[in-house]
């Protein structure tokens, strides 16, 4: 997969592959402000709950860069002011909302004792998060792919690959790892509805990895369950509650439901920056909903006519007792989640 990159500092701006224009077209957006940086989040050229907290974390270090003022104060708050503007780009994906505090911290800590000081720190603390992104990546995938026996078929749902992180994946990260074990089959990839990350990303990047798959419309996933051919279902997250609900995709409640019926394994990685301890359940996650009218396209073209009603929550949540496991950089957590996420994750944040 050296022949992309999801995002990258280079020469004082920001490139990103945009990601809307995936599988046709591999083109790259340069950003050199944090506006910009915002804008990119929430127009998706980037998206992925890893990667968007990245993208945060450099936009941050620009808008850092391009506050003159050597008053403390003053940077403090419109550092904070920038800060708030990523936060409210994609509400759900909490990594974001993680890598702001992260940055901020050290904002406040050290900007009393020289803004020039703080303004080397937080480009400094955005390459630290993107590094530890991959370390983390890498780590889910050696202690998930022991999750697989030789020969197993894995159905996933929206895309959590190399694209939706700064390198390697979270839920492909563990399957990569699995098939460079030898230990998979095949890869059912959901199309994932309305816009198509499993259809235009997770099999352009298992493609590239050279992965057994076949890509099935999101209706589908059902079928294969109830006729053996699932052996497994693995997820990425963009927030995780206390009790171990998480949030990902829309739809993949559904398949989390339809996992349970047939005795499937649904299972879901994520880095410890995806849990949110200071939200119990799910029902207090925050759903993002997006333009209705992507409901009524697809691949561009309008499917519905003309005035047609539609809702388009981005995401969904699954609650905890739907999982078998969330595999993370510090191991496998299992049920009861409120007391393996209580044990290990507050040490690792």
């Amino acid at each position: 997969m050296s022949d992309f990159f999801t995002i990258r500092w280079s020469d004082s701006s920001v490139a990103m592959i945009d990601q809307r224009l995936l599988p046709h077209r591999e083109a790259y957006r340069r950003y050199k402000s944090c506006e910009g940086v915002a804008g990119a989040i929430r127009s998706m050229v980037i998206r992925g709950a890893p990667a968007i907290g990245i993208a945060a974390g450099f936009g941050m270090a620009l808008e850092a860069r391009s506050i003159r003022t050597r008053d403390a104060g003053e940077f403090v708050d419109r550092m904070r002011a920038a800060g708030d503007m990523l936060v409210a780009t994609r509400p759900t994906a909490i990594n974001l909302a993680w890598a702001v505090r992260r940055v901020m911290a050290l904002v406040e800590k050290h900007a009393p004792s020289g803004v020039d000081a703080a303004r080397r720190l937080v480009l400094r603390e955005a390459r630290r998060i993107m590094r530890e992104d991959e370390v983390a990546n890498r780590r889910m995938g050696r202690r998930g792919a022991l999750l697989f026996s030789k020969g197993s078929s894995v159905l996933t749902h929206c895309n959590a690959g190399a694209l939706a992180v700064g390198a390697y994946g979270t839920a492909i990260g563990v399957i990569r790892a699995a098939h460079e074990a030898g230990r998979i089959k095949c890869v059912f990839v959901d199309e994932t509805r309305p816009y198509l990350q499993g259809a235009r990303l997770t099999a352009w990047e298992l493609k590239k990895l050279g992965i057994p798959h076949f890509l099935i419309t999101d209706s589908m996933a059902g079928h294969f369950m109830q006729r053996g051919e699932v052996d497994a279902v693995m997820t990425g997250a963009d927030r995780i509650a206390a009790n171990g609900d998480t949030a990902n995709k829309i739809g993949t409640y559904s398949v989390a439901v339809l996992a349970k019926e047939n005795r499937v394994p649904f299972f879901v990685a994520a880095p410890a920056s995806t849990f949110d301890l200071s939200v119990p359940s799910g029902e207090s996650i925050p759903v993002e909903e997006r333009d209705p009218d992507e409901v009524c396209c697809a691949g561009g073209r309008r499917i519905a006519p003309h005035g047609t009603p539609a809702r388009y929550p981005a995401f969904d949540v699954t609650p905890a007792r739907y999982i078998a496991g969330i595999i993370t950089e510090f191991g496998v957590l299992r049920p009861p989640f409120g007391v393996s996420i209580a044990r290990v994750i507050p040490r690792q944040r």
